[in-house]
């Protein structure tokens, strides 16, 4: 690390902390889901949230974009949408009596986009957003242009309304690092975001991360030492969800079909190096690859038909190898 880097990642933890405390005056609970957030946003990573209507997903993302100084559009998902209604297109118009094309910029032209209800869209309008999503640019009438850093997508699905919707490729449920499942809240947390509702609607949150510092707090986290140890342990829990590798449990053999791929140990890696920045330790651990495994792995996995008739989905299959998996032993 550069004496620039360390001087920046000295900072990270006590941003985080303010940005914690800032975000609860707006966001009631979700304590596990604002971490993972916070998390995947350090490592630039792109997030899918699962839940139902009503549970403050866009409110959570618009006040992390005002917190960090980020550029922030929401995008609707419909059945009818189009490519260029997210990317943009080329328009005709006039100009001093000449007639040229001008480019007019879509919704993703931003630096955090809530893709809302993304399995709502047609694969057509999906496969546009991959791109954006893995190359960070976007290609209108065979021209690129390259998106602002830093882009990131926190995309939605509700898990109880399945008509009318087409369901995300593997390739591009791959693309997200964390797939975060949001619960309802307790009974005492809706009472209170019932009672405080208009002070949470007329709340203002204070800058934490400017863009610049967010950039460089994530070069900062990638610096980080970790031990062969720790990659080992994530690259085997990796493993372990592949039904025909050696490093599979006997759980994994009899109800998966298909396990996690080689970017899910980049990721368990990635994720455990800003866990330790954000709790200010110098090197992660393999409590931290363990904290950030089933939010890297749960959308990666395919449960077989033995596991859905039997109930069992890829909540329960990673916890089982999170379980069966021990640390590497190096005595």
């Amino acid at each position: 690390m550069s004496e620039t880097d360390i001087a920046v990642f000295d900072q990270i933890r006590e941003r985080c902390d303010k940005l914690r405390n800032e975000l609860k005056r707006v966001i009631v609970g979700q304590e596990t889901i604002v971490e993972q957030l916070l998390v995947a946003l350090l490592c630039q990573g792109h997030v899918l949230v699962v839940g139902v209507p009503g549970l403050a997903k866009t409110l959570l993302v618009r006040t992390l974009s005002r917190a960090m100084e980020l550029s922030f559009r929401r995008i609707q998902f419909t059945p009818d949408m189009m490519p260029s209604d997210i990317l943009g297109t080329e328009l005709i118009q006039d100009h001093d009596g000449h007639r040229e094309l001008k480019f007019v910029p879509g919704p993703i032209f931003a630096q955090l986009i809530l893709a809302d209800e993304i399995n709502r869209t047609p694969p057509k309008t999906q496969a546009a957003l991959l791109e954006a999503m893995a190359e960070h640019q976007v290609t209108v009438a065979g021209r690129t242009m390259s998106l602002e850093e830093p882009f990131i997508v926190v995309a939605t699905q509700n898990p109880i309304e399945q008509e009318g919707t087409y369901p995300l490729p593997e390739a591009q449920l791959d693309r997200f690092m964390f797939s975060l499942w949001m619960d309802y809240p307790t009974k005492d947390q809706e009472i209170d975001v019932v009672d405080q509702t208009p002070r949470i609607m007329s709340e203002r949150v204070d800058q934490v991360f400017d863009c610049q510092t967010l950039i460089a707090s994530s070069s900062a986290i990638l610096q980080m030492p970790v031990s062969r140890h720790i990659v080992e342990y994530a690259v085997t829990i990796a493993r372990a969800t592949r039904p025909d590798d050696e490093a599979a449990t006997s759980f994994t053999k009899q109800f998966v079909e298909w396990g996690a791929g080689p970017r899910s140990g980049q990721y368990l890696v990635h994720a455990a190096r800003a866990m330790a920045a954000m709790a200010g330790e110098p090197t992660p651990n393999c409590d931290h690859v363990r904290n950030a495994a089933m939010s890297v792995l749960r959308h990666r996995v395919v449960p077989n038909y033995a596991a859905t008739g039997d109930g069992i989905g890829a909540k329960e299959v990673v916890e089982k190898v999170l379980e069966q998996v021990n640390e590497p032993d190096y005595s």
